[in-house]
């Protein structure tokens, strides 16, 4: 523990660090979605099969929805 710093101080900075991890995760994640769907769309205009790249589309969802939770998470462990 640093001088002057509390048990709670140190771990409100670490849900911090992880808010700051798990926002820089979804940003990425939004990239990615939009990549795949640019993907699908191209594939669809070639009429080529789009099923994987669409299940794949799917699994990026709901890693999404799971940092949503996790920082909904985050946020409501760090209000006042």
């Amino acid at each position: 523990m640093g001088v002057g710093q509390s048990g709670d101080a140190i771990y409100r900075d670490s849900l911090q660090d992880e808010l700051r991890r798990i926002e820089l995760a979804a940003v990425d994640g939004e990239r990615k979605l939009a990549e795949q769907e640019a993907l699908i769309v191209s594939l669809k205009k070639q009429n080529l099969d789009v099923s994987k790249a669409e299940a794949e589309l799917e699994m990026m969802r709901e890693n999404q929805r799971l940092y949503e939770q996790d920082r909904q998470r985050l946020l409501y462990q760090l209000r006042p």
